[in-house]
């Protein structure tokens, strides 16, 4: 079965750096699009990046910049590289694949920026 696993979140303070990673299995990864999103508490879930098969990436202004995601086919994982940390990016992040219209998260990671 499709499986996604979070890791590398904690706590940091503003202007720190924190890389998230991702390891997917039970599909075959350099096949799908990957994305991270993120979720802070009272808001809706959004989109921070998502990487393309090819590897083209997209970020929303609130993030561009300042995150970058990337992935290792070879290891199956996804990666999330968070640099310049504001206490506005604290949330629980979540990565994402799309296989067949149907949507796969993981159980999430916690990142909180402190002030």
């Amino acid at each position: 079965q499709v499986q996604l696993e979070e890791s590398g979140g904690g706590l940091v303070q503003a202007g720190g750096s924190l890389r998230l990673s991702c390891a997917a299995s039970g599909f075959t990864f350099s096949h799908n699009a990957i994305g991270w999103y993120r979720q802070a508490p009272g808001k809706q879930r959004e989109s921070v990046a998502t990487i393309s098969i090819g590897g083209d990436t997209d970020y929303p202004d609130s993030v561009k910049g300042r995150f970058t995601i990337s992935r290792d086919n070879a290891k199956n994982t996804v990666y999330l590289q968070m640099n310049s940390l504001k206490p506005e990016d604290t949330a629980v992040y979540y990565c994402k694949v799309n296989i067949y219209w149907t949507d796969y998260w993981g159980q999430g990671t916690q990142v909180t920026v402190s002030s």
